[in-house]
């Protein structure tokens, strides 16, 4: 992997800004050919980015990859195609009494060129999913890909050249040296998913050029599970999201806020239901890795803690580490210390809190005490306490009775709130990020002219016309 300098960074990005001032508004059509040509490009390649990812996991399940990574991008492509004629179409707006001698519309007009910094966790939809929006918008991008997966970089870069040109999309790979480098562009908007700890810093490389951010953050996932509800049908739900690339999903489960009483029924049906899905364990073709030596180490840094401190911790498989290959299954920690390790920093990876309530309002408080999660789920069939949450409860977004699935409707926004993020992206929002909505007023050259109306100069008329506007 060459690294990239920073005049090389500098003469690609002004490449790109040439050549959009050749085509600074495509039309739908030409918008449309190139999403067509994208969506193509996913289907062609999806078997070598299935294997592209399994090589830089050491073991990357296919379903997830599929799932996760290939079919919301291509489900994306589909709903912006039926929706864009009518996300580009000028809205109407009214100019009001005093300046009703003019129309006012709103024409969305493409930003320019963009920046998108993608993280390793799911490189694809991270990467093509912010481009969707891009091109839609009638964007040119440049995407900085995840330094830890450098396969599926090759093939994504791969991709996106048998369906674009240089002066179109351009990939960059690098460190943190070149990411650093990248953020300080002046893009005419920045997307950057990754952690809390870094879009700080990347907000503050933004702010030097002025440039319009959006931030796709993480933090701690909280699930509220109820005490009328179904405990079975509870861990169902759970599950899928926390074992999805095995809990290295920036919306993952977090912790679990449960009934005191509760706790035995919930590890027993979280164990067996676990054992169906993954009947071999750390064995299981199935189950993702850690993604690298540093993330595992990680993980286990942080069970390690919870078993030094004499915490109930509970492997929901006996075959339930290999550490030469990076492996790991769900571990239940029952009651952790509020101030340790596991319950403040975003866990991201196969370790699952349980922390009892006595009633839910003392659930709430203890999630509205925290900085705004990226997601924020309930288990419940109680209607008061669905309300309840959804509206008094901040969070990016959430699901009731069902986990991680909100982030795979096309035509709802994701984003987070505070700590977890700065803007929203998918579907119409997507577009609307990427665009900047200019109104225009125009007035007819044969109209009454409200500057006279509006002057300097006293008349008996304008005083009249200004107190009529005035009551």
């Amino acid at each position: 992997m060459k690294t990239l300098s920073n005049e090389q960074l500098v003469a690609i990005h002004a490449r790109l800004k040439t050549h959009y001032q050749y085509t600074p508004m495509p039309s739908f059509e030409e918008r449309v050919l190139k999403l067509q040509a994208l969506k193509n490009a996913l289907q062609n390649f999806s078997k070598e980015l299935c294997s592209s990812l399994d090589k830089d996991y050491g073991k990357r399940s296919h379903q997830d990859t599929l799932v996760a990574d290939i079919l919301p991008c291509v489900g994306n492509i589909d709903h912006t195609l039926s929706q864009l004629e009518s996300w580009m179409a000028p809205c109407k707006r009214n100019p009001g009494p005093l300046l009703s001698s003019s129309t006012v519309e709103v024409v969305y007009q493409p930003k320019g060129v963009v920046g998108i910094v993608t993280p390793w966790n799911f490189p694809v939809m991270l990467s093509i999913g912010p481009l969707i929006s891009a091109i839609a918008a009638g964007n040119l991008a440049m995407i900085k890909l995840s330094e830890f997966t450098p396969h599926t970089n090759q093939t994504i870069t791969k991709m996106l050249a048998s369906c674009f040109s240089e002066n179109e999309v351009v990939v960059i790979e690098g460190e943190a040296d070149v990411a650093a480098l990248f953020t300080s562009l002046p893009f005419d908007h920045l997307l950057f998913t990754g952690s809390t700890s870094v879009g700080r810093l990347v907000m503050k490389s933004a702010a030097a050029n002025l440039t319009p951010l959006t931030l796709e953050l993480g933090g701690k996932s909280p699930v509220i599970v109820a005490d009328d509800v179904d405990i079975e049908m509870a861990v169902e739900r759970i599950i899928y999201g926390k074992s999805l690339n095995n809990g290295q999903v920036c919306v993952a489960p977090d912790y679990v806020l449960l009934p005191e009483g509760k706790e035995q029924a919930f590890i027993d049906a979280y164990c067996e239901h676990y054992q169906k899905l993954y009947s071999h364990g750390v064995d299981s073709d199935n189950l993702t890795g850690l993604i690298n030596k540093r993330q595992f180490e990680r993980i286990q840094t942080l069970l390690e803690h919870e078993v030094a401190a004499s915490r109930k911790v509970i492997a929901c498989h006996s075959n339930a580490i290999a550490k030469e290959k990076q492996a790991m299954v769900t571990h239940l920690i029952l009651n952790p210390k509020e101030d340790s390790p596991v319950m403040s920093e975003e866990i991201f990876g196969p370790l699952l809190p349980i922390m009892t309530y006595s009633n839910v309002e003392q659930a709430i408080a203890f999630i509205t005490a925290r900085p705004r999660p990226l997601a924020l789920y309930l288990m419940s069939e109680n209607e008061a306490l669905q309300h309840q949450v959804s509206t008094q409860v901040h969070s990016g977004g959430m699901c009731i009775n069902d986990c991680v699935f909100h982030l795979a409707v096309d035509d709802a926004p994701f984003g987070g709130i505070g700590e977890s993020g700065k803007g929203a992206y998918h579907g119409k929002e997507g577009f609307l990020t990427f665009s900047h909505a200019k109104t225009v007023m125009k007035t007819d050259a044969k109209a009454h002219n409200v500057s006279q109306l509006l002057g300097p100069e006293d008349n008996e008329l304008k005083r009249a016309v200004l107190a009529s506007l005035c009551v």
